[in-house]
């Protein structure tokens, strides 16, 4: 989904941390076509927050990483990624800056140190994360802060330039060294839903191998994700089954490195109805059977405020029924809730789901009980 709104290029190769024995056999993994968490094998709720991570305050995400684990859910999917092009005012947060060729990660308290914050909540309250790496959007930067850099001009050029690759494998590297041992990480996710419009399936595919495959060269525990969402399967000739975005998506999550397959919803922008949803859960649910792998929901949401409940409620039904035929978890976009130290409300882009609110009784109280 779009939401709406120091260390150089250059450096010295080091040895990643390891893992003991004790913290691996905590990591989360898939178990067939479920998730294992803290050695329960089991279908599982989460939801999606891009900007928990450019919190500045530490108070605030503890605050919101103990309502989620007094809700019941386990899965928290977070931005990895604020890229910039012009150095920002004091304070405010971003992880990579670009500036002519060279791009430069911000390891200070206003950059990766507010991610460290996230992931040492998470720890705490026994929430496990997935961290993105880059937007196929131009949100926080996206493949597009990388343009003038590596010298392309569009995300099918970018997924293919070397140099564009270079730079965003020593990002890569930086967030995995840095979060390598902890037990908070689900999974690493290569970008948010990526695309290449017209391109043909293949450059995808090659790029998604060789990313999966690098972070794997990194990391041999946790799990590896591509975050896409869903395009380019077998179904009925309508847009969000074909294969024009560039993704093929059997074939990605068939590649060794690729621990589960990833899939959106969201009807009103895809040209379809609410009730579509259903066919796409199972269509997904039915490859990841086939291909002995999770199948994570991973984004979904209506616009219209009064359809949250009665409509996303039955992609939930749709989604748990299936959790012995491919299915093992899904995530609401968005998570909403109030900063503690401001009083204000996080954005609300019209999926948002708040803490406490009648819909978050229906879609998170409602659906973890229901779940079991």
């Amino acid at each position: 989904m779009r939401p709406a709104l120091l260390l150089s290029l250059v450096g010295v190769v080091t040895a990643l941390p390891t893992i003991d024995n004790v913290s691996r056999a905590s990591i989360s993994k898939a178990d067939g076509t479920k998730f294992n968490i803290d050695g329960v094998t089991k279908y599982y709720a989460g939801t999606n927050s891009y900007w928990i991570g450019f919190l500045t305050n530490d108070n605030d995400v503890d605050t919101i990483m103990s309502h989620l684990q007094t809700a019941g859910h386990k899965i928290l999917r977070v931005w990895g990624f604020n890229d910039v092009k012009q150095t920002p005012g004091s304070g405010t947060v971003y992880f990579q800056y670009f500036s002519g060729s060279t791009a430069t990660i911000n390891t200070g308290a206003n950059g990766l140190q507010r991610l460290d914050a996230v992931v040492k909540s998470a720890e705490k309250n026994g929430i496990k994360l997935i961290i993105n790496f880059v937007n196929n959007w131009t949100d926080f930067g996206g493949m597009a802060a990388y343009f003038s850099a590596c010298g392309v001009n569009s995300n099918a050029q970018w997924y293919q330039a070397a140099k564009c690759q270079a730079m965003y494998q020593n990002y890569v590297k930086a967030v995995v060294s840095r979060y390598r041992t902890s037990t908070a990480v689900f999974a690493w996710e290569l970008a948010n839903e990526p695309r290449c419009n017209g391109c043909q399936t293949s450059v995808l595919t090659n790029w998604i191998k060789k990313t999966s495959d690098y972070i794997r060269s990194l990391d041999s525990d946790h799990m590896i994700t591509t975050g896409d969402e869903g395009f380019g399967l077998a179904g009925d000739g309508s847009y969000p089954y074909q294969f024009g975005e560039g993704i093929d998506w059997a074939a990605n999550l068939a590649l060794p490195n690729i621990s589960f397959g990833t899939f959106h919803f969201y009807p009103s922008g895809w040209g379809v109805t609410n009730s579509f949803g259903s066919g796409w859960i199972t269509a997904h649910a039915k490859v990841c059977q086939q291909l002995k792998k999770p199948c994570l929901f991973e984004e979904y949401g209506v616009t219209n405020a009064a359809d949250h409940c009665p409509v996303e409620s039955d992609w939930q039904k749709s989604s748990v029924a299936a959790k012995d035929s491919g299915m093992a978890g899904d995530l609401f976009w968005q998570l909403g809730d109030t900063i503690k130290s401001t009083g204000q409300q996080t954005h609300n882009d019209g999926h948002t789901i708040y803490y406490g609110s009648s819909d978050w009784k229906c879609l998170v109280d409602n659906h973890v009980k229901q779940i079991g």
